[in-house]
């Protein structure tokens, strides 16, 4: 012991060594020993060696740093040796150190090893995985630095971006009965969809209609609206506004589809004044038109989940004898066996058929008298009592609490048909006066409507008709892109159908 306190190190490293050799001796043989090979392998230079020989200091110091030597770094060797002729090790190590210079092209993998250290290296590659998400998103614009086996940041970006917002309509079908593909880029690879389509005669309010149930409101000026509605001009020379069909889809994924009017005399009479040449397979204007409009009907019946029948007053007996010939030549729902993916098992034999509404615009009020619409419910069920069309069981306008004395069993045949009044200023139709003679109060009081507004009433119908069922259109699983495939599939069969040819050759 020295006068500072502390031990020589001579005298007190012998007797550490002895004691350390005691215990080895009871532990048994050394091919027994439980402290693994590595320990074997460092403890046979201590048996040839005796205290005099060597120093205590280095004994004590090489003791720590084998007992702290973790398991991973004895095959140290192994791992660094084949870095060049390992493919498998280096994508791994240039996946996690991109964001660092093992990520850029001219940098080895050996050069970021050694800047970090060999021990620090792996624990920051197992460090950085959880983090990966936040490398990508920060690496934008990076594409010439990032590596080739990566995913493109602007790629995933794009995936995760909202789908552009149409501020109009486009053509699905121009004036020329053909079919336009501008529609493809506002359409995604998901299924969750509904489609919409409408047909009706001229005049009666469809794109209206279709615009106000889309993206406009009724407070807006029509000639805001995604669907161009006629003009004072066109309605007082007796014109047409829609030719075609016009596309629009909403961010929440309904697809709108406007058609122009059905047996339109606009159209015939332009086609009569213009001398338009017609197709040779059609040798009357009035047979190209009616066959056109039954083109379009049979078109909806297959592709569309709803399809709103517009009437401006009730009824038009050709109309139902026009659907229940469109119903009769509507092309059949393609087969599964050409494509096994996605199938969903059902029979394919089924034929679909879509979901359809009457939709009675420009309602007077005697037609919200319950006694009238129980008549006009029944009217459409015997008319409609033959069609395949699901007519009826999935709209309901007392659902709606628009009659709210009436009861659900009141309209027993009750079909989808929905009711909108005349659409009018609500300023102005909500004050109506009651009299000059009357008191202020009740003055300022609103008139009688029997029904309630314009406003309310569309908003009630379009909640009912997002709420229908989204049937499968197909044998297959549709997205937003392969309806637009199929579609057009389908629009190129109806124009090559024998079964309306040869019914235009019975009208001629």
């Amino acid at each position: 012991m020295t006068e500072s306190g502390h031990s020589q190190p001579g005298m007190y490293g012998q007797v550490r060594r002895r004691r350390r050799r005691r215990g080895d001796r009871d532990l048994g043989p050394p091919g027994q020993n439980l402290s693994g090979p590595s320990r074997d392998r460092e403890y046979q230079p201590r048996e040839r060696r005796d205290g005099s020989e060597d120093p205590p200091g280095p004994l004590i110091q090489k003791t720590p740093i084998i007992l702290a030597k973790p398991p991973g770094e004895r095959a140290k060797p192994s791992q660094n040796a084949p870095v060049s002729g390992a493919p498998v090790l280096d994508k791994p190590i240039m996946l996690m150190k991109a964001r660092d210079d093992a990520g850029k092209p001219g940098t080895p993998p050996e050069a970021a090893a050694q800047s970090s250290g060999p021990g620090s290296s792996k624990m920051e590659r197992e460090g950085q995985r959880p983090t990966q998400p936040v490398y990508q998103i920060q690496n934008r614009g990076m594409g010439a630095s990032a590596s080739s086996s990566a995913v493109d940041p602007m790629v995933g970006q794009s995936k995760l971006l909202p789908p552009e917002k149409m501020k109009h309509s486009i053509k699905l079908v121009d004036d020329q009965m053909n079919w336009c593909d501008s529609a493809m880029e506002y359409l995604r690879d998901q299924t969750d969809m509904l489609v919409v389509g409408v047909i009706g005669l001229q005049g009666t309010g469809k794109s209206t209609i279709m615009s106000l149930l889309s993206a406009n409101t009724s407070e807006e000026d029509q000639r805001s609206y995604v669907f161009r509605a006629q003009t004072q001009e066109i309605k007082e020379r007796g014109g047409n506004q829609s030719t075609g069909i016009d596309f629009f889809i909403t961010q929440e994924r309904v697809i709108f589809l406007d058609t122009q009017p059905m047996l339109s005399p606009s159209i015939l009479d332009h086609l009569i004044n213009n001398d338009r040449k017609l197709p040779p397979e059609y040798n009357l204007p009035h047979t190209y038109v009616e066959m056109q409009s039954l083109q379009i009907a049979a078109f909806l019946f297959t592709v569309c989940h709803v399809v709103i029948v517009v009437q401006d007053w009730f009824t038009d007996l050709n109309l139902y004898r026009f659907l229940q010939t469109a119903e009769m030549l509507k092309p059949s729902t393609p087969s599964a066996s050409h494509d096994s993916t996605g199938s969903s098992g059902s029979d394919d034999g089924a034929e679909y058929y879509p979901h359809i509404v009457f939709l009675q615009n420009k309602a007077r009020r005697d037609d919200f008298c319950p006694r009238n619409l129980k008549n006009m419910h029944m009217v459409v069920d015997k008319l409609m009592a033959h069609s395949h069309l699901k007519y009826k069981g999935t709209l309901s306008m007392l659902d709606c609490n628009i009659f709210p004395g009436l009861g659900h069993d009141y309209l027993a045949p009750e079909v989808n048909m929905f009711l909108l009044p005349v659409q009018e200023n609500d300023g102005e139709d909500n004050l109506t006066k009651a009299g000059s003679g009357t008191y202020p109060l009740f003055s300022l009081l609103p008139g009688y409507r029997g029904h309630p507004s314009f406003s309310t009433m569309v908003s009630k119908l379009r909640s009912q008709i997002l709420a229908m069922p989204r049937c499968q259109l197909s044998h297959t699983i549709l997205t937003e892109k392969n309806w637009f495939h199929y579609a057009a599939r389908i629009w190129d069969g109806v124009k090559k159908s024998s079964a309306l040819s040869e019914y235009s050759r019975l009208l001629c």
